[in-house]
């Protein structure tokens, strides 16, 4: 039996979905706050867009239930009685009222828990006969509510449980009454069919959604380690030019240099002015579209200069300064300078005339960074965040990683933000 089963998927299908629908199955829940349908947006212009999407289709769904509630009811009483006599199968007005709420109550219970609501639907349509005083064995609100949960399952669950449900439905229906089985069984593929489409509709969108999320996140790393390779050619290719320049002048400090050396100190010098030329074909490939050279790059020599800035942005600015931050390697000051600029940029686009501590400290192994900010000043409000922004501490992490070095950014607890970062001053080969 349990090869049979595994050699038969659909079979095998089949009895997971029935058994999840039934009984393990969980659905996908079903945020408050979801954003409004498009050709919903309009109820905004009257008060009832205002609300959370959730929270208003909830409100409704309560208010169709409740009129569900009573038409049931009035359709009970009216076909059980005739000319003031009860009919001999009607089991009362006090039954006809229970017998409408449990079939109508799963309809605003869908929201919340589909499955839930499925399986009470199911339970309550299975368990509750009306054909005795009535012409069909089913009660209409009841056949509602039911095809409505059927398509919240076919929306909110995966398809093996949607399945799963569908094949339970259609078995109770052909149970319960052949004649309006075929009917019943057409009506139970409608929900399930409309509700699944539309589960693959939004399902591909989230994943498009996501992988376009994906996509801008990649070329934004790739966009600045272009930007951090274009910069940090200027200080190689400083370094490059100084050693040819040294190797070449290094001969006429000494008044008897050997042949040997002489040879040795042309090949350095040759072997710069390559490296030299294979930097610049490097930048060529790096170059913007726009063809712009690279501008001389800051150090941490300009550090008052880039608060100045800040302060005239509004910026309520105090400093702790402590070792050498004027003598960094070239890369190192320029990766410090970067990582504060943005640093307080992001300070001054997001807590505008916030108070804001930069702290810089250095020693012989290690460069310590740290941009604290509070929240906004009295009267100002954040700037909103552009489409596609939020790259700056991308930048900022890769231009730490490039020194081996780490950053963190996170928010504080007086609703600030706090940037940190830790750079080696002689830089780590990242592995």
């Amino acid at each position: 039996m349990v090869g049979e089963i595994e050699r038969n998927p659909l079979r095998t299908v089949l009895v997971d979905g029935m058994l999840a629908a039934a009984v393990t199955g969980r659905a996908e829940p079903a945020p408050l706050d979801r954003p409004w349908p498009v050709l919903l947006r309009w109820t905004r212009f009257i008060g009832i867009g205002r609300l959370p999407y959730g929270v208003a289709s909830s409100l409704v769904w309560l208010a169709v239930t409740i009129g569900l509630i009573a038409g049931t009811n009035s359709l009970l009483r009216t076909e059980g009685t005739e000319q003031g006599f009860a009919h001999p199968g009607y089991p009362g007005d006090g039954t006809a009222l229970l017998i409408a709420v449990v079939l109508s109550v799963p309809l605003v219970l869908r929201e919340l828990h589909p499955l839930a609501a499925w399986r009470l639907s199911f339970v309550m349509m299975a368990l509750i006969d009306v054909s005795a005083y009535m012409t069909v064995p089913y009660v209409p609100g009841g056949v509602f509510a039911a095809i409505m949960t059927l398509y919240t399952v076919a929306v909110r669950c995966p398809g093996t449980i949607t399945l799963g449900a569908a094949f339970l439905s259609a078995a109770g229906v052909w149970i319960k009454d052949t004649e309006t089985a075929p009917g019943a069984s057409v009506l139970i593929l409608l929900p399930v069919t409309v509700g699944y489409m539309f589960r693959v509709r939004r399902t591909s969108r989230r994943e498009l959604a996501e992988q376009e999320r994906r996509h801008a996140d990649a070329e934004a790393v790739l966009t600045e380690r272009q930007r951090i390779a274009r910069e940090l050619h200027d200080v190689v290719a400083h370094h490059m030019s100084m050693i040819a320049i040294q190797a070449e002048a290094a001969p006429y400090k000494a008044e008897a240099v050997p042949d040997e050396t002489r040879r040795d100190l042309a090949e350095i010098r040759a072997t710069a002015l390559d490296a030299l030329t294979e930097l610049r074909r490097v930048l060529g490939v790096l170059r913007s579209e726009d063809g712009a050279e690279t501008a001389p790059q800051p150090s941490l020599d300009r550090l008052e200069e880039l608060i100045a800035n800040a302060r005239g942005a509004g910026l309520r600015v105090e400093t702790s300064l402590a070792g050498d931050i004027a003598g960094l390697p070239p890369g190192v000051g320029l990766t410090a300078f970067r990582i504060l600029q943005e640093a307080l940029s992001n300070a001054m686009r997001h807590a505008p005339g916030s108070r804001v501590h930069v702290e810089v400290s250095s020693d012989e192994a290690i460069v310590w960074l740290g941009v604290v900010n509070g929240p906004p000043g009295d009267g100002k409000a954040p700037a909103p965040l552009p489409p596609g922004g939020g790259h700056g501490l991308v930048g900022m992490r890769e231009r730490a990683a490039a020194l081996g070095g780490e950053l963190t950014a996170r928010s504080t607890p007086e609703g600030g933000f706090a940037v940190t970062a830790n750079l080696p001053v002689k830089a780590r080969d990242r592995s």
